[in-house]
């Protein structure tokens, strides 16, 4: 029998409020569900190398919050992502209307579950979450985590944290998505995992260096003006603390 706590799910998108994209919030909510302590997410302050030299490694996600300026009917026909791909990572899971303003929490999990060498307790939220859908496919991940009444409370909780105001029954407020950047399980190619696309998207080649290429398909993201300038880029790395 599974072992996922869940109940109906509620079908009002605010049942899963959105995230500030705050390092010490996704930390603070990933570390609560499981995540390891030795792990955190860090702040991308600048995309200059004297600055990137602060960035602690091993650099083992990214997550990016960005305000997308185009429909997906003009994506680029690679970007639209697809199923063919999804062998490509570990793990990819769809995003459903329900889950909408759950965007923050879904690219950590992508990032924190095809991120090598991050051990979760099988007791914990996260990983009995993993555990429960390793064999699962992308829809079936959705509806287990729409599904899943202790990590929506536990999201709920973290969601009214953080900074600014928390956005409560007004989806016009909602302007940012986020996204993740990860290897694929080779080590080589650079892949976006966004849970509104087809599937995950191989943006290219990147040696490894997952920082630095996820920085320039932001950057050429700008540049065609699929994203404003309001973004944040944040890691998923080894803790400096």
């Amino acid at each position: 029998m599974s072992s996922i706590v869940s109940d109906e799910a509620p079908k009002d998108e605010f049942s899963w409020p959105p995230l500030e994209s705050n390092p010490d919030v996704l930390t603070n909510y990933l570390r609560s569900i499981g995540l390891p302590s030795q792990f955190s997410i860090g702040e991308i302050f600048g995309f200059d190398e004297d600055l990137l030299a602060f960035v602690p490694q091993p650099v083992l996600g990214i997550i990016v919050c960005h305000e997308r300026l185009i429909s997906k009917s003009d994506y680029r026909p690679r970007d639209v992502g697809s199923s063919d791909n999804y062998d490509a990572v570990s793990f990819y899971m769809h995003q459903s209307g329900t889950l909408d303003n759950a965007c923050g929490i879904i690219a950590c999990l992508h990032a924190v579950f095809n991120a090598p060498n991050i051990d979760l307790d099988p007791e914990s939220v996260l990983g009995r979450y993993r555990l429960d859908t390793a064999k699962s496919s992308p829809g079936e991940r959705c509806v287990a985590l729409e599904s899943n009444a202790e990590f929506r409370r536990i999201h709920a909780m973290h969601a009214s944290m953080g900074q600014s105001e928390a956005i409560t029954g007004d989806q016009s407020k909602v302007r940012h998505h986020y996204v993740a950047y990860v290897l694929d399980v080779r080590g080589e190619d650079l892949v976006e995992l966004d849970g509104t696309k087809d599937g995950p998207v191989i943006v290219g080649r990147c040696d490894g260096d997952l920082l630095r290429g996820s920085i320039r398909e932001v950057m050429g993201k700008l540049e065609r003006g699929e994203i404003s300038e309001s973004l944040s880029m944040m890691t998923l790395n080894l803790s400096q603390e």
